[in-house]
C-alpha cells in the first residue's frame, strides 16, 4: 500500500471539520475577552497624564534656604579679631577665638559673646558692644574667618562616592551633599530622602528630576552633623515576555533605556512560525493602581498601521494561543508527525509549511492541493507577514 493514498484518506476524513474550526476562529469573538482597543488604552493613557499635570503644583523660584545665602559663623568656627587704632595695650592685640558649641566666644575682660548664626560685620558689632563703653570709650574690630567647620553628613544610596560627606558652611544643602559624594549614579532615580538626627521620624523626599523638587530641596533647613541623605535607586527596567514567541522570558535593561513593542519582540526571538498568531495582550498597571489589558493587532504593528508602544517598567507581553493557534498546533503534532511514522518516513517540516508545499504531497495540477482543501480562508499564508517583525527594527 502506498504512502499518499493513506494520508489523503487520513486527511480527508478530518479537513471538513477541521476547516471549520479554523473559519470558526477566524471569523467568532470571543465573548469572554474583556481587553480594550489600542485607541481607547492611548485615550486612557492620555487622561492619566492630563490629571497628573493638573494635581502637580505649580513650581516656584528655587531659592536657597537663609542659612545658606550668607557667610556666617557657627560652632567650630576660628575668628581672628583684631583691633586697629588700639595702641599698644596687650588686651586689645590681635587673637583668634574659637566659636564653642553653644555659639559663644571667650574674651578677655568681658568674657562670653554670643555670635553664632551671625554674619562677620555682626561678630564685628557684637564684639565692640562687648567692650564699649563699659572697657574702653571707643573700639574699632575686624573678624576674619579663618577656619570654618565643616558639617558632615551621611550620603549613600545611588551616588558615585557613597560615605561620609563633608561640607562647608555655605554647602549645607542637599544638592551640594550629593555634588561632594561625586554625583547621582547610573542607577538613580533622582528621587532623595533626608533623615535629620536631630528630628527622628520627620523624613523628607523629594524628586530633583522635577522643578518642584528642587524648589523643595533648595529650600530645606541646613543640614546638620549627622544627617543622612539616602539617593534611591531606580526601578528595574524589566519587561515580561511571554506566549507564543520562540524566546519567552524576562527581559531587563539599564534604567532610562526605552524599549518598544517591535523590539521586545525581536529580542524574544520574534513570533513562532509553526503557528500564526494574530493578536497580543500588552498588561499594564496604571497610576492609580488598576491594571490595563490592552489588545494589539500583530499584523497592524509590524506594517506600522498601529502606533509600536514604547513598553514601561513591569509590563507584561503576552502572545496568547487562540483556538486558531490550538489547531494548528494539533496538525503539527498529530496529524503530520502520524502520518510519517506510518510510512515509515522523517519530516523535518511543521504541518503548516507541509500544506503549503504542493509538491511534497504527490499531487498534479487541476484537483488542487491539500492547502486549497484544508485551508480554505488562506489563515496559514497570511500569518507569514505577521512574522516580518522578526527583521524589523524597534520603529
Amino acid at each position: 500500500m502506498s504512502f499518499i493514498p493513506n494520508r489523503r484518506k487520513f486527511l480527508t476524513s478530518r479537513h471538513v471539520a477541521l476547516s471549520v474550526v479554523l473559519a470558526a476562529s477566524l471569523f467568532g469573538c470571543n465573548r469572554n475577552d474583556r481587553r480594550i482597543d489600542l485607541d481607547e488604552f492611548m485615550q486612557m493613557r492620555e487622561e492619566f497624564v492630563q490629571s497628573e499635570q493638573e494635581q502637580r503644583p505649580k513650581a516656584r523660584p528655587a531659592t536657597l534656604s537663609s542659612g545658606l545665602d550668607r557667610e556666617t559663623v557657627g560652632p567650630g568656627d576660628v575668628i581672628e579679631l583684631s583691633f586697629p587704632g588700639a595702641g599698644l595695650d596687650p588686651i586689645f592685640a590681635a587673637m583668634m577665638v574659637r566659636v564653642d558649641r553653644r555659639g559663644n566666644i571667650d574674651l578677655p575682660l568681658v568674657g562670653d559673646v554670643h555670635v553664632g548664626g551671625m554674619e562677620l560685620e555682626d561678630v564685628e558689632d557684637a564684639v565692640a558692644a562687648a567692650y564699649v563703653p563699659e572697657v574702653v570709650k571707643d573700639a574699632s574690630v575686624h573678624a576674619i574667618l579663618k577656619k570654618a567647620a565643616p558639617t558632615s553628613v551621611l550620603v549613600h544610596g545611588a551616588v558615585t562616592k557613597p560615605g561620609l560627606t563633608k561640607l562647608r558652611r555655605t554647602e549645607r544643602n542637599l544638592l551640594h551633599a550629593i555634588h561632594r559624594a561625586g554625583g547621582l549614579s547610573e542607577i538613580s532615580a533622582a528621587t532623595v530622602t533626608l533623615s535629620r538626627l536631630g528630628s527622628p521620624g520627620e523624613d523628607v523626599t523629594v524628586n530633583l528630576s522635577t522643578p518642584e523638587g528642587l524648589s523643595q530641596a533648595l529650600a530645606l533647613a541646613p543640614l546638620e552633623d549627622g544627617d543622612i541623605v539616602t539617593v534611591q535607586s531606580a526601578k528595574v527596567n524589566a519587561i515580561f515576555i511571554g506566549g507564543l514567541v520562540n524566546a519567552p522570558r524576562t527581559q531587563i535593561y539599564p534604567p532610562g533605556v526605552k524599549i518598544n513593542s517591535l523590539q521586545a519582540l525581536a529580542a524574544a526571538g520574534g513570533l513562532r512560525t509553526d503557528v500564526f498568531p494574530k493578536e497580543a495582550t500588552l498588561v499594564r498597571r496604571m497610576p492609580n493602581g488598576e491594571d490595563v489589558h490592552v489588545r494589539i493587532n500583530l499584523a497592524r504593528l509590524a506594517n506600522g498601521d498601529d502606533p509600536n508602544l514604547m513598553l514601561a517598567a513591569g509590563d507584561i507581553l503576552w502572545v496568547p494561543e487562540t483556538a486558531a493557534t490550538r489547531v494548528q498546533d494539533w496538525i503539527n503534532k498529530n496529524i503530520f508527525i502520524r502520518a510519517g511514522l506510518n510510512a515509515s518516513m522523517s519530516y523535518n517540516v511543521s504541518g503548516s509549511e507541509f500544506l503549503n508545499r504542493r509538491g511534497s504531497q504527490g499531487i498534479g495540477g487541476g484537483g488542487g492541493g491539500l492547502q486549497d482543501q484544508f485551508d480554505p480562508f488562506g489563515f496559514l499564508n497570511r500569518g507569514a507577514g505577521i512574522n516580518a517583525i522578526q527583521t524589523q527594527g524597534g520603529g
